[in-house]
């Protein structure tokens, strides 16, 4: 039994340059994401991660390759109907957090549910913001939000549509140590529960919190490997926190 969220074999993105040039920025990807795995892909600035994640999240389309999602090929797909994929099997979270500024946490968590069937959105968007902690900053806009609880309603926002799996792109990026702590514990609870979780990443320590490190360098995989041991969020918060303690009653 082929139990393979993703399935990607010999993906490329090529883009032109000026004079006939072309860059890879994606070549000869092969890769297979099971079902419930935890995943970091790992790599520098310009090493093609993030090109390769917008693929695999189907906001993007390879120049060449195939890219299968729970068996069905995706990469020949128009624009509407990848939408339509992104809406019912993935969630996004991003860097920047992408909210509306002047929207509350819950309208930004309703979303994705706007323009759906269902009738009961506010009720499922309040139960993403329980779900990651936030029950009691629903009408509170981003600018009265900290960075770590903006990162947490973008969290919810790709949660409330209840999606097979969760596309991180550097989601620690903007964030001060404790709160990146508390991003990745979030995660790795996501995770537990068996949501399947492809964080992008440029920093070692935190792709360490995964079970299994993907390097990419120059668009192509340098390594794929198991990692033995990951790094547990919570416990990382803990010593931080008594270290803070300690230093505060000196």
């Amino acid at each position: 039994m082929n139990n393979s969220v993703i399935q990607a074999v010999n993906l490329t993105k090529v883009y032109n340059k000026g004079g006939g040039g072309e860059v890879y920025a994606v070549h000869d990807v092969s890769l297979k994401i099971l079902k419930g795995e935890y995943v970091a892909i790992m790599g520098a600035s310009g090493s093609g991660k993030s090109t390769l994640m917008n693929i695999l999240g189907c906001l993007d389309k390879p120049t060449g390759g195939s890219l299968k999602l729970d068996g069905v090929e995706v990469s020949t797909l128009t624009d509407e109907e990848l939408a339509k994929v992104r809406n019912r099997k993935i969630g996004f979270v991003f860097q920047s957090f992408n909210l509306l500024a002047r929207t509350n946490a819950l309208e930004n968590v309703e979303l994705p549910l706007i323009y759906s069937d269902r009738t009961d959105i506010t009720r499922l968007a309040r139960e993403a913001l329980v779900s990651v902690g936030l029950a009691d900053r629903t009408h509170h806009t981003p600018g009265e939000l900290s960075g770590g609880q903006q990162q947490r309603v973008a969290i919810a926002r790709a949660l409330v549509t209840d999606p097979e799996i969760i596309f991180a792109d550097e989601p620690t990026g903007n964030l001060d140590t404790r709160s990146s702590l508390e991003i990745m514990s979030l995660f790795q609870q996501l995770n537990e529960k068996g949501r399947t979780i492809v964080l992008v990443t440029h920093e070692a320590d935190i792709s360490e919190h995964a079970h299994r490190i993907i390097k990419i360098a120059d668009g192509r995989i340098i390594s794929d490997e198991v990692n033995p041991e990951p790094r547990v969020a919570e416990q990382e918060m803990s010593t931080l926190v008594s270290k803070e303690v300690t230093n505060e009653n000196r």
